[in-house]
This record gives C-alpha cells, sequence and structure tokens, in this order.
C-alpha cells in the first residue's frame, strides 16, 4: 500500500532514479506522505501530478532547468510544474506576474491571460521544485521531508548529461544547489527570486534572453517563451 502514497515515476526517468526508489531514503519520504494522508492532511499537488514535471520532459530533452523551491499551498494551483498554475486559473500568483513582466520587458513577449506553463515544458525546460509536494495552506511543509534528496538526484543526473544544459537558479534556496553543477559544459545563470520581496532584483536580470543566448552558442535551439492564450 505504501508504494501507492505517489504514482509511478515516469518510464524514462525510472531507471535512471532506480537507485533512488530503491533508497531507505526514499521509502521514508513515502513513510511520511502515507502519515500525512492518514492524519486527515490535503498534500498538493494531486498524487497524480507529482512527477508532472518528469512527466512532460524526458530526461534526454532536458535543455534547460528551472528551479523552484516547493508547489503552491493554495488546492487548486499546483499542478506539478514550478511556477506555473492550471490554465483555468486567471488570478495569477505575485511571482508568476513578476516573471512575466520581465520577460516581457527581456524580449517584448506578450502578457498571457493564463499562467499554464505547460508550452516550456513541452520545449525541454524541466519546470522542477526542490520539494515536490506540500501540505495545503502550509508552506515549504515537506520541505525536509526527503524530497532534497530525490531532486539533488534529478540534478546530479542532468549534470552528468554530455549536452549543454541551462540551469536557472532564481533565489537563495535554489542557488544552494549550484554546488550540484560541476559539469563546465553547463551554464548556470543565478538571479534573485521573482516574489514581490525581490523582485526589484530580479528584474532586469534578463534571465530569459541569456538562456536563449547560451543555448544558441551551443548549437541548441532556443526557447519560444511566449506563452499562448485559453
Amino acid at each position: 500500500m505504501i508504494q501507492r502514497v505517489l504514482p509511478p515515476i515516469p518510464s524514462d526517468w525510472a531507471s535512471l532514479l532506480k537507485d533512488m526508489t530503491e533508497s531507505d531514503t526514499y521509502q521514508r519520504l513515502l513513510a511520511f506522505l502515507k502519515l500525512e494522508i492518514e492524519a486527515g492532511e490535503t498534500i498538493l499537488p494531486s498524487r497524480k501530478d507529482t512527477f508532472k514535471a518528469l512527466e512532460l520532459t524526458s530526461h534526454g530533452s532536458v535543455t534547460v532547468v528551472l528551479l523552484g523551491q516547493d508547489p503552491y499551498h493554495t488546492p487548486g494551483m499546483a499542478h506539478g510544474l514550478c511556477f506555473s498554475v492550471p490554465p483555468e486559473i486567471r488570478s495569477l500568483p505575485p511571482s508568476l506576474k513578476n516573471i512575466y513582466r520581465e520577460l516581457h520587458n527581456d524580449l517584448g513577449c506578450r502578457i498571457p491571460n493564463n499562467g499554464c506553463l505547460i508550452p516550456w515544458a513541452e520545449q525541454g525546460i524541466l519546470l522542477l521544485n526542490t520539494a515536490l509536494t506540500v501540505r495545503a495552506h502550509s508552506p515549504n511543509s515537506h520541505r525536509k521531508c526527503g524530497w532534497q534528496h530525490f531532486t539533488d538526484r534529478v540534478l546530479e543526473l542532468l549534470n552528468s548529461k554530455s549536452s549543454r544544459v541551462v540551469f536557472v537558479l532564481w533565489g537563495g534556496e535554489a542557488q544552494k544547489k549550484r554546488s550540484l553543477i560541476t559539469n563546465p559544459l553547463h551554464v548556470v545563470i543565478a538571479a534573485a527570486h521573482p516574489s514581490p520581496l525581490s523582485a526589484g532584483k530580479f528584474f532586469g536580470s534578463r534571465c530569459f534572453s541569456k538562456v536563449n543566448h547560451s543555448l544558441l552558442d551551443a548549437g541548441l535551439p532556443p526557447i519560444d517563451w511566449q506563452i499562448p492564450d485559453v
């Protein structure tokens, strides 16, 4: 029963993460989540969306990693991709509004009518949080339950790739993972977090054009950052 707490890991990642999922660390994570559910806690995102970032962006297709902290803790907003919300959500989180503002100022992208970032994931951007679940209405509540070991392993697997990956680290928590990126082939782009508390330093960072420049420099196609209206 404990294995049903989380859905299966998407197939191409599953073999790469086998050492992690067979570890005691992962079993403790499952046990923690099971206790949360048995205590009546609401876990976000929904079970089916826990590994959505890995589902939409295969290991082989990753050219960019955008690293977030943990899922939105308001029910209905988290759907497994960092900073993204389902397309029907029209009142966007402040951080996402600031991301769109910087994107407009950097590349002239039109600000869309929704916050669904699936089009980015489908182009090879891994929209990864360092913790893949959270207790509803309790930010950072699953920060130290074991997810950090799992997502560190994901980053290590990407660091070992033989083609360029651009790692985008916004804010102090994401930048703590910089030590995992040791392959000189890759590029790290660090900036302040887009939350209202640090947006003044985030604006003007031009991260999006820097990502595309780094991809083109390695002979890889740039990202089309324009999110379409729905």
